[in-house]
């Protein structure tokens, strides 16, 4: 007899004095299906029980419970807690929810609605409940542990949609027409040393990353994006400093030396579509000098649309580049200005996004006040839908 066998043996005289007839079925049933061919003829001359009656065992597997006879009489066994007490449900759920039902004063509404709270809130009122069957009778009610999630934008401006529209009718026709269409914005700061950063990497097992403790980081990384729409491919500028309108009008004319005029080449005028503030803020008179001086040295007409009030998510460069760029270092601390260009300069999908960063030490001064000289001299022309949104830059000719 092989030791396969053996084991059967030996399972098959330990239990089948203490089944009754139909569990000895199922049993021998199970092992014969475990063992595999020949199982039914096996277990049969081990058991000392016919074959058909392991067939018949097979069957009962199949069946359905109700099918069975029942070990236990219909309506035996402990009561459910809800059906003991009939309004502990609507007092669990007046502790969950006090400003819509109960009493909005309740102890539970300031604190963790942990199923430890709340059962011995519930003791307090005189149930004998455990937080165990607080977690079944919230099961009942259909509650769940969820996180919030970010939907009301507040106010919105009556000419949002509107907006919108104009924004993907004037890059259609920039695509269309061969010209480039870009979308900007400046991805948050970055420490810049061995500090933790949000997320997990893989590791050793037991053997994470070790960073400081507090985060007081002298220095920092500041990457400003340029999204190309028709040919997905980015380019990151890691400044160093100050996130202001003359690095973000820097960082577009990096991305034009180094990956835009060399794609278009036979271009005459560029898209830029930003959010409505921050550094490229609608509202921002050195963005504007900056701009002009861009077209003047490229010879470039530079059309610029900004989204409207409070719809920045909305900018196509937010999730297309800056949530892959976190989703590369993530759980990886940030040790050098060189590990962010590496890291960013390292980003793709699966849908052909490449990225290129550069890092940029020059040094960007704040506050720096346009006289308005300078500001009257920008060659300027506000389009007919929300001019102060939809504008475009001409270069002067000298």
């Amino acid at each position: 007899m092989r030791n396969s066998e053996i084991k059967i043996q030996e399972r098959i005289n330990y239990l089948l004095p203490v089944l009754n007839e139909r569990q000895r079925r199922i049993y021998l049933a199970t092992e014969a299906k475990t063992y595999g061919y020949g199982g039914v003829s096996l277990v049969s001359r081990l058991s000392n029980i016919s074959r058909p009656t392991i067939t018949q065992g097979a069957k009962d597997i199949g069946s359905t419970i109700e099918s069975l006879p029942r070990s236990r009489k219909s309506g035996g066994g402990r009561k459910p807690v809800h059906e003991k007490y009939k309004g502990i449900l609507k007092d669990l759920e007046s502790l969950i929810e006090p400003l819509t039902i109960g009493d909005p004063m309740s102890p539970l509404r300031w604190t963790v609605k942990s199923t430890r709270n709340l059962s011995e809130e519930l003791q307090a009122m005189g149930y004998k409940v455990s937080h165990t069957a607080v977690s079944d009778m919230l099961k009942l009610l259909n509650y769940s542990l969820q996180s919030t999630r970010k939907r009301h934008e507040g106010g919105t401006h009556p000419d949002r949609n509107r907006q919108f529209e104009y924004i993907n009718g004037s890059c259609e026709r920039h695509i269309r027409t061969a010209q480039p269409v870009i979308s900007v914005d400046t991805k948050k700061k970055e420490q810049i040393g061995n500090y933790k950063n949000p997320g997990k990497s893989l590791q050793k097992a037991k053997q994470p990353t070790e960073v400081e403790v507090y985060d007081f980081a002298k220095d920092k990384a500041v990457p400003f994006g340029v999204y190309d729409l028709k040919v997905n491919e980015g380019f990151v500028n890691v400044g160093i400093n100050y996130d202001t309108s003359a690095f973000a009008v820097e960082s577009i004319r990096r991305w034009w030396y180094n990956m835009g005029r060399e794609k278009y080449q036979s271009s005459t005028s560029l898209l830029i579509t930003a959010d409505g503030g921050g550094s490229n803020g609608y509202r921002r008179k050195l963005w504007k000098t900056e701009l002009q001086k861009f077209a003047n040295e490229t010879g470039l007409s530079i059309n610029v649309c900004h989204f409207p009030p409070g719809t920045s998510k909305w900018n196509k460069i937010e999730h297309r580049l800056c949530s892959h760029i976190t989703m590369n270092w993530q759980g990886k601390p940030l040790e050098s200005y060189e590990t962010v260009v590496n890291l960013i300069s390292s980003t793709k999908t699966r849908k052909g996004l490449r990225v290129k960063a550069i890092l940029d030490e020059n040094v960007y001064e704040k506050g720096i006040k346009v006289p308005d000289k300078e500001l009257e001299s920008i060659n300027i022309f506000r389009h007919a839908f929300h001019g102060d949104w939809n504008y475009t830059i001409k270069p002067i000719i000298a």
